[in-house]
Parts: structure tokens; C-alpha cells; sequence
């Protein structure tokens, strides 16, 4: 039936007026005589010419009425209930212009029927209103989509109206945890309880289920989440709540599961006068500000309006990249910030020094690193020289500019170390270390020095380095996910919330401290990556499962690569005034044994002897480990020169022979 109704909805919206103008004349004859029988129980009244101009001046003055009311410039798609109200004046004056006329005619007309007469128009005039617009919502569409919406709340309600009136999906059902909302209706579209799920899926062939729940802390997401895992559904979710309400983003612009949904870690709101303490009204420089971990360093620290932000880093388009998007954030916020966009290397002292005296810098957050565990294998020195020596040249530059703060991030991987990454960020540890010893002299003398800290923390969700991204890429191309091993395991974090912690234990920071943070519990990333290929409404194919969409394959672990990593080298960790941020005292080298150890590894560096440098950084007590042999690429590539032009010697001294 509704198919055949499609020229109609078709036709131009000029015409659509007029047969509504036709067709509630033709309402206002059928109501005036439903009243006039349910009054008299008979017709009679139509033999009379007085009646019939009775009802020929109601039909002109109620349509009158209606175009001014504004009925017919309505949408009957998305009717509201203004337009309802359009109808009940319409009939209201409608009514009252029977009597008008049955005293200006003289027709005999009871004065009860103008009262029957009312609601008998309002139920054609609105009845055939409500009817049209079911039909049209109804109207199939090639290709829509049955879907689910998951919680039942304002934002659910806002997502069904939104799918309803311009979206490829039909919302078969609400699903939610409320017991008292199950078996109810809410806009047409029944609400079922959590338990019903699997049931529904299989009754209406569900391929989607939509997260309506941007109020919930990420550890109910989670469990929601948790309930969806078990079932072949691509699960989207509504932006976060803010942003909804701020205007930033639309109820009904769907997005994929935020990961860190997955890892059901709440965000602790942070401290607002540790987040200041370095910061507000001061000079603030971030080396690799152009990174992943930097360039959010920036954005939390532009938040609390340092007089100077300056944005120090190793690549031009990293530079100007966060220089862009930090410039874009002034020009909506009420304060000002001065932003000073500079290129160069950390491995520079000159350029280090000159930057932080010209611009008489207060606190430095020091992100710039090499951290590709595989890429710094393959290129030793330059991981030494970045990692190492370019911490520890910032560390020197900080004190000859009378910097008052100097915060290293570093990394989980610097426990214990099995890869020249982890080494050389300890290394750099080290050199603070060494350098905040010598610093707490000049404090004990009242002099002014420089405070520093590091702050050690696991893998953060969404940097450069991250499986995550590689993972949705692999999914959307339907290639397989690679693992490294079954076994490997991860801490986890948002940027966002790392930045954060980072400012806030830097603001803690008395000097010499290893700040600890609390990365909550260790992800397997093989389960990582089965719950993004089920939450894309795929399978896993796997030998139990041969008909599944997307394989799991185990590469073996990395050069310098361990199972599981660690965030504290003893047992010595005590609390601070931070419940996420803990600090550690562990063992270190005075300053001039570290500076000693640095002369040699800087030699063996300029002489690009890997073997020499490897045996400095296992002496160092770093802890390092090596699970592998060297693999510099050029170094191998030397050594392999070597070894063919030493076999080509021994292959022509056999000939001479």
C-alpha cells in the first residue's frame, strides 16, 4: 500500500497543499454531518439551502483559519506538536462559525452540534494527520538497517528521533538495565531488559547495536561492552556528553567504541593547583612538542595560561603542525598566550641554552625521545645520542638558564631493560639523577638551582608507537591482525589523562624523584585485538572457528621485545597527595661517575663502535639485558662487508696456494 502512495509523496509541495485544502473541506462536510445525525439520528438537514451555506461559509472560514494557523506549511514527516495545536484552534473557530452562520442564515440547527461537531474534526483533521506521517516514517527505504539502541535515557530517545527522521536505520528496540522501564513503549519503539539481548538479535537479524550512554563512567561502559562482546555486532556509539551539549558534535553522529571504553579506566579529575603550579603565568618549553605525548602536553598546558608557551622540535611540519592547532585554541579562548614555534635538536647544548636564557624559561617538559623499540635497535647511536645525551644536554642547558622545574617523561621500558630504548631512557634517568644530586648542594645553600624529576609510565592509547591504530587499519582492510606473541601483555593509558599526570607529579617534584603512574591493570593484546575485530561486528578465524572473517597471526616478538613490562625497578614505592601518581627511590650514579661513563659512550659513539657502546650501557647500572645481538642496520652492514672481503681473501690466498 505504501508503495503505491508514492507519487503522491512524491509530487511538489504546492499541490500537496492543495489536496490537503481539499481534503479537510471535505473533513469539515463529513464532521458537520456525523454531529447533525449523532444529534437528530437522521440526514435531514441537507433539504434545507440554509445549511448548506451554513456549511459552505464553515468550510471556507476554517480553511482560512488553517492557512493562517499555519497548518499547511507543516511537514507531516516531522509533525510536532504545534501543528496539533493549529488543528484544535482551527476546529475551536471552525465550531464557532457554525453558530456564526446558522444565525445569520436562520438554519435550524441544534446548538449542541457545534459541540459534537468539534471533536469529530479534530479527530479526521488529526487522525489523517497522524496517519500520513506513520505512513511515511514506516516508508521502507532500499537498504535500511535494523538496529538497537543501547539505553534508553534522554540521549537514546534524541538517537531514535534523529535515526527516524533521516538515517538508513530502524531502531527495533531499546535495550537497558532498568528494570522498571521493561515492556514499556517510548515513541513507538518497545524497551527491552539487558537480558533479552541475544534474542533480539537473532528475532530481527541485527547487525549493529548503538551505545545511547554518554553520562556512563567508562568502567559501566565497559561492562555494557562486555555484555555486546559474546555477539556478531558492529557496536557505535554516540559522541561523549559533552561535546553533545556544547555543540561540538550531534547526538546521532555515530562513532566506534573508544578503545579506552574497552579498558573501563575512569578519569580522575586532576588537582587544579598542581596543575598550575608550574605553569600559569610562567614560561613553559616542551621539547618534541610535536610528538604524541608533546603535542598534548602542549594542549593541557595552553589550558593553564602560561605567559609563554614555547614549542621546541627536531621536525619542521611537527612544528608547525601543533603551532597551528594551539593558535586555532587562542582564537576561542578568552587568555592570552604568547606561542613561540622554534625547530632544533635536543643533541644542540648551544641552541638548548640560548633558547631557554633568551626566553628566560621557567619550566621545561622534556618528551623529546626516539621510543620504536625495533626503530632505536636498528639505529643504536642515534637512539644514544637523542635519548641519552640530548636529555642530558637539556638537563645542563636547564641549570646555565636558571630553569626552576625540569620534568623528563620516560618510559616503563627503562625497567630492567632488554632493548637499546629502554637503556638509553635510562641512561637518561641516570643523568637527572646525577644532576638533581648535585642541585640539592646549591639548594642547601640557599642558591638557586633547578628541580628534577621523571615521571615512568606504560604504553598510552592512540600515540605513534600504538598497536591500536595499526589494528583498526588491519580490520578495515580485512587483513589479518598481527600479535607479536599469544602471551604479550601492556599497560595502557590515554594521552590525555598521561599528559595530565605528567604536569601534576612534575608539580610534586622536590628533586632526584621517579615518579611512578598508576596504569591500573595489564591488557593481553591478544584480547585487545579480538574484542576490536567482535566490536566491528566481525568474527575471529581461528581453527575452532574456520568460517570466521578476520585471523589472528603471531609474527614472534620484536628485536628487544619483552613479554610484559615492569614500572618499578625495587619495592620501595610510597604514595603521594595524587591517588594515580606514586614515586620511588631507586639507586644512581653520582655525578661524576655518570659523567665519566657519558665521556665513553660519547667516544665510542663518534667511533660508531656498537660493541663498545652496548658493553657501557650494560656496566651502567641500568639493568640492561639484551635479548638480542646488535642490530644496527649500518653496523650489520659493515660487519657483513667485512666478512665477505675477509672470505675473499682467504679464497685468494687458497689460490695462491
Amino acid at each position: 500500500m505504501v508503495k503505491k502512495l508514492d507519487f503522491l509523496w512524491s509530487l511538489p509541495r504546492t499541490y500537496k497543499r492543495l489536496i490537503s485544502l481539499a481534503v479537510d473541506a471535505i473533513f469539515v462536510f463529513l464532521a458537520f454531518a456525523f454531529a447533525y445525525w449523532a444529534r437528530l439520528g437522521e440526514f435531514s438537514l441537507f433539504a434545507y439551502q440554509s445549511i448548506w451555506f451554513v456549511v459552505a461559509g464553515t468550510i471556507a472560514v476554517t480553511l482560512f483559519s488553517n492557512v493562517k494557523l499555519g497548518l499547511y506549511r507543516a511537514i507531516l514527516r516531522y509533525l510536532t506538536f504545534h501543528a496539533f495545536t493549529a488543528i484544535l484552534v482551527g476546529a475551536a473557530i471552525s465550531a464557532l462559525s457554525i453558530t456564526t452562520f446558522a444565525y445569520f442564515f436562520g438554519a435550524n440547527i441544534p446548538r449542541t452540534v457545534p459541540i459534537i461537531y468539534f471533536p469529530f474534526l479534530v479527530m479526521l483533521c488529526g487522525g489523517s494527520r497522524v496517519l500520513v506521517r506513520a505512513l511515511l516514517i514506516q516508508k521502507p527505504r532500499k537498504g535500511y538497517e535494523s538496529v538497537l539502541v543501547f539505553g534508553a535515557g534522554s540521549a537514546g530517545r534524541q538517537l531514535s528521533l534523529a535515526l527516524r527522521q533521516a538515517s538508513n536505520y530502524r531502531v527495533k528496540g531499546f535495550i537497558d538495565h532498568d528494570t522498571s522501564l521493561a515492556n514499556t513503549i517510548i515513541q513507538g519503539v518497545p524497551v527491552y531488559h539487558v537480558d533479552k539481548i541475544a534474542e533480539l538479535i537473532a528475532k530481527y537479524d541485527i547487525g549493529k547495536v548503538l551505545l545511547a550512554i554518554p553520562r556512563a563512567s567508562r568502567s559501566d561502559r565497559k561492562k555494557v561492552i562486555g555484555q555486546l562482546l559474546p555477539y556478531a555486532v558492529e557496536v557505535l556509539t554516540v559522541p561523549d556528553f559533552d561535546d553533545i551539549v556544547t555543540g561540538k558534535a550531534k547526538v546521532n553522529e555515530l562513532q566506534d567504541v573508544a578503545v579506552d571504553d574497552l579498558l573501563g579506566r575512569d578519569v580522575v579529575e586532576p588537582v587544579a593547583s598542581l596543575m598550575q603550579s608550574n605553569i600559569f603565568g610562567k614560561v613553559v618549553m616542551v621539547t618534541g612538542a610535536g610528538g604524541s605525548i608533546g603535542s598534548e602536553l602542549c594542549r593541557q598546558i595552553l589550558t593553564q595560561q602560561p605567559s609563554v608557551l614555547i614549542l621546541f622540535d627536531v621536525s619542521e611540519f611537527a612544528v608547525y603542525q601543533i603551532d597551528k592547532e594551539l593558535n586555532e585554541i587562542l582564537q576561542q579562548e578568552s587568555f592570552s598566550v604568547k606561542i613561540i614555534p622554534l625547530i632544533g635538536s635536543v643533541q644542540r647544548l648551544n641552541r638548548l641554552a640560548s633558547i631557554m636564557k633568551a626566553f628566560r624559561v621557567n619550566t621545561v617538559y622534556h618528551a623529546a625521545a626516539y621510543k620504536h623499540v625495533p626503530l632505536v635497535e636498528y639505529n643504536v647511536v642515534e637512539g644514544v645520542r637523542n635519548n641519552a645525551f640530548g636529555t642530558y644536554y637539556s638537563a645542563k642547558a636547564a641549570i646555565e638558564s636558571g630553569v626552576e622545574s625540569f620534568v623528563l617523561i620516560s618510559t616503563d621500558k627503562a625497567v630492567r631493560p632488554t632493548n637499546v630504548m629502554g637503556a638509553t631512557k635510562r641512561m637518561a634517568e641516570l643523568g637527572l639523577q646525577a644532576l638533581a644530586e648535585a642541585e640539592a648542594k646549591k639548594a642547601a645553600k640557599q642558591e638557586k638551582f633547578t628541580r628534577f624529576c621523571m615521571v615512568r609510565f606504560g604504553n598510552v592509547l592512540g600515540s605513534s608507537g600504538s598497536v591500536i591504530p595499526v589494528f583498526k587499519k588491519q580490520i578495515r582492510e580485512n587483513l589479518p591482525i598481527t600479535v607479536t606473541h599469544p602471551d604479550i601483555i601492556r599497560y595502557f593509558m590515554t594521552i590525555p589523562e598521561a599528559a595530565q599526570l605528567v604536569i601534576q607529579a612534575g608539580a610534586m617534584g622536590k628533586g632526584g624523584d621517579v615518579f611512578v603512574l598508576d596504569m591500573g591493570e595489564p591488557v593481553k593484546i591478544v584480547d585487545l585485538a579480538e574484542n576490536l575485530i567482535r566490536l566491528s561486528g566481525l568474527e575471529v578465524k581461528s581453527t575452532a572457528n574456520p568460517n570466521g572473517d578476520i585471523e589472528i597471526q603471531f609474527t614472534g616478538l620484536r628485536p628487544g621485545e619483552k613479554l610484559f613490562e615492569e614500572l618499578l625497578i625495587g619495592d620501595n614505592v610510597q604514595e603521594t597527595q595524587h591517588k594515580r601518581i606514586m614515586t620511588a627511590n631507586e639507586r644512581f650514579l653520582t655525578l661524576s661517575d655518570f659523567m665519566e661513563t657519558m665521556e665513553r659512550l660519547d667516544k665510542a659513539c663518534h667511533e660508531f663502535d656498537n660493541e663498545k657502546v652496548r658493553e657501557i650501557l650494560i656496566e651502567a647500572p641500568t639493568d640492561f639485558q639484551p635479548t638480542d645481538g646488535i642490530g644496527d642496520l649500518v653496523w650489520n652492514a659493515k660487519k657483513a662487508q667485512e666478512q665477505d672481503a675477509s672470505d675473499s681473501n682467504v679464497i685468494s690466498l687458497r689460490g695462491e696456494l
